[in-house]
């Protein structure tokens, strides 16, 4: 088993912080995504969204999603549970990701793709050739103030994204904030309570993964 990973994408960095959580080490395969490793042809037969994060299992196959990733590691190293431990949970816990992956990394993705320079024809992760689309950046600002607000709104009563734990959640909602601060998009400062998670969150040992 080993697993493609990149320093420099905030994707499989949540796999990095996931496994760090666990305890886990996993022999990994580093792509230079500037150096457009990603599209070499012995990586897109493995992916062929030519992405990261990929696990490689022993079997040969290969699994190109983050939460499935998280959902493998979790079924083989159960403790400590990030992603629940009854079906309430669990259903809280994945309800809550697939928001902060919608509206969160999806916003930020769409402001900073779409307006960094040297991504003009890479609007998109992935094979396909897209130009950028200002307008879509700024759709994106403002997609991601406003998810900004609703995760602070969130955090006024719950010590974590989804109560009393760390979990999943947590991980990817820490790394929309710092990949926000990379696009220049950071969160307000009178955001108390996103503020109060974030600085607890982010000194966990594993949030240096």
């Amino acid at each position: 088993m080993k697993l493609y990973d990149s320093p420099t994408a905030p994707s499989p960095r949540r796999v990095r912080i996931f496994l760090s959580e666990k305890g886990v080490t996993i022999p990994t395969v580093q792509l230079d995504l500037r150096a457009g490793e990603q599209f070499r042809p012995e990586f897109r037969a493995l992916n062929p969204q030519c992405t990261v994060p990929v696990l490689q299992l022993d079997s040969g196959a290969a699994i190109t999603d983050i939460i499935a990733i998280c959902r493998y590691i979790e079924e083989l190293h159960p403790e400590p549970a990030l992603m629940g431990r009854s079906a309430e949970e669990r259903a809280v816990i994945e309800c809550w990701v697939r928001r902060i992956e919608w509206d969160g990394i999806c916003a930020i993705q769409e402001a900073f793709r779409n307006s960094m320079p040297g991504l003009e024809h890479r609007a998109l992760p992935g094979p396909l050739p897209l130009d950028q689309i200002p307008a879509l950046a700024e759709r994106g600002r403002l997609r991601t103030a406003h998810y900004f607000a609703g995760l602070d709104a969130r955090l006024a009563d719950h010590p974590f994204v989804c109560g009393k734990a760390f979990t999943i959640a947590d991980i990817s909602a820490m790394v929309t904030v710092d990949f926000a601060v990379r696009a220049k998009l950071d969160p307000p400062d009178h955001l108390r309570h996103l503020g109060r998670w974030y600085e607890e969150v982010s000194s966990r040992p594993s949030a240096k993964a």
